[in-house]
């Protein structure tokens, strides 16, 4: 039992670490924004096809990694994939128009996706649905910690070397992490207690009928939706708001970024309650705390709406609050509890696809808000509102 703990601990700390780099390859784009904007005076909607792009690209991968993974070793496909994406964020880095950005950084959304889904799954043999809420608020932590690194790191390059350095040299830290994550994991234990229990008495089956019965199960659908409706402002957010100081706070590049650098602060500081709060006071059910989490990040998107951009203080605690009441939402954990830990990595992937088509689809509409509109910001953030409101209300008919 003891040398069982040891391994799960191992695992959890090691995807934990390697998790903690993985935004740096992944959204360096969101920081760097402005400075793209500025250097190809590209348009709000050209800068919304490019976020697009990583983001669809995203919602491709996960759909395919997960269930590839689980079929040819989680640990292989990471290391191979996230390298893959290191290579992607150097070749991006030398483009000169809209085209040459976005199809490697889609093609980069894509693979980074591969350290999301296999992931799961391999938490999830190591650890039952009792301990989940615990162990993916630490992910969540670990997401918030990553957005952390990547807006300093990130941001810190593209104010003093220019954006183009940005993408090529912090993402060779994620490179050094996926390769001690290799090493250091090992996709299942030899007497694997979690998945062996929940899965037992079923048959093998094959890649369509594993798809089909996830698909066609309408409490997935229904949750996944609501997945895709928090993407709009989990994602939408660092989309837009370090473009919406930039040019309506006349602060420079590098204090916007500082500004902005509470929105990962709110990310990180979330899921942790969230997950202690579900196991022990609630008895592992998801339901209260993704409403919870609507109803809050809901007022504060109000809250930034009705203020002036110059307030940046008042503007700081809405995004703190905002991002750390999104991180509450447990929707991620409630999917893996659906359908146990043996298709963990394929639900999980199927899942955050969702995520991500939303995430894309927002970058696209709210930038035809901005552009084609001409609408005010605060049209944005009271949509965004709007969409948290909307997620609490499809979960009433929700089994989680």
């Amino acid at each position: 039992m003891d040398n069982l703990n040891f391994w799960k601990s191992r695992i959890l700390i090691s995807y934990l670490v390697f998790y903690s780099f993985v935004y740096i390859g992944r959204f360096s784009h969101w920081v760097a924004g402005p400075e793209i904007q500025q250097e190809f005076y590209f348009t709000h909607i050209e800068l919304g096809i490019l976020n697009a792009c990583l983001l669809w690209g995203f919602a491709a991968g996960d759909i395919f990694h997960g269930r590839l993974a689980e079929t040819y070793g989680m640990r292989v496909w990471i290391l191979i994939w996230v390298l893959i994406s290191v290579c992607l964020n150097w070749i991006t880095s030398f483009g000169n128009s809209l085209m040459s950005i976005a199809i490697p950084w889609g093609l980069n959304g894509f693979a980074n996706a591969a350290a999301w889904a296999p992931g799961v799954s391999i938490l999830s043999q190591w650890w039952p649905k009792t301990q989940r809420g615990r162990v993916f608020g630490l992910v969540g932590v670990s997401s918030g910690v990553s957005m952390l690194l990547m807006w300093g790191i990130t941001g810190w390059t593209a104010g003093e070397f220019g954006w183009r350095a940005a993408f090529r040299y912090p993402p060779i830290l994620m490179g050094i992490a996926v390769i001690c994550f290799f090493f250091l994991v090992r996709d299942r234990p030899n007497n694997n207690t979690s998945a062996k229990n929940q899965c037992k008495g079923t048959r093998p089956l094959n890649h369509f009928k594993i798809y089909k019965g996830i698909l066609f199960n309408w409490h997935f659908i229904a949750i996944s939706n609501i997945k895709g409706l928090e993407n709009v402002v989990r994602y939408g957010l660092p989309t837009w708001v370090p473009i919406y100081y930039f040019q309506e706070s006349g602060l420079s590049f590098e204090s916007v970024t500082i500004l902005t650098i509470a929105m990962p602060i709110g990310f990180l500081s979330g899921p942790l309650l969230s997950g202690w709060i579900s196991d022990k006071l609630l008895n592992a059910r998801r339901k209260p705390m993704i409403v919870l989490s609507a109803i809050i990040s809901a007022s504060a998107l109000f809250g930034l709406a009705i203020i002036s951009p110059t307030n940046v203080i008042l503007g700081a605690f809405f995004l703190v609050l905002g991002t750390f009441a999104s991180s509450l939402s447990l929707s991620h954990v409630g999917v893996i509890d659906m359908f146990k830990s043996k298709y963990a990595g394929t639900s999980s992937g199927l899942f955050d696809a969702h995520g991500y088509i939303y995430a894309g689809a927002q970058a696209i509409i709210f930038s035809i808000i901005l552009d084609v509109t001409n609408a005010p910001w605060a049209y944005v953030f009271l949509a965004m509102a709007f969409v948290r409101i909307l997620s609490a209300l499809i979960l009433y008919k929700v089994k989680i």
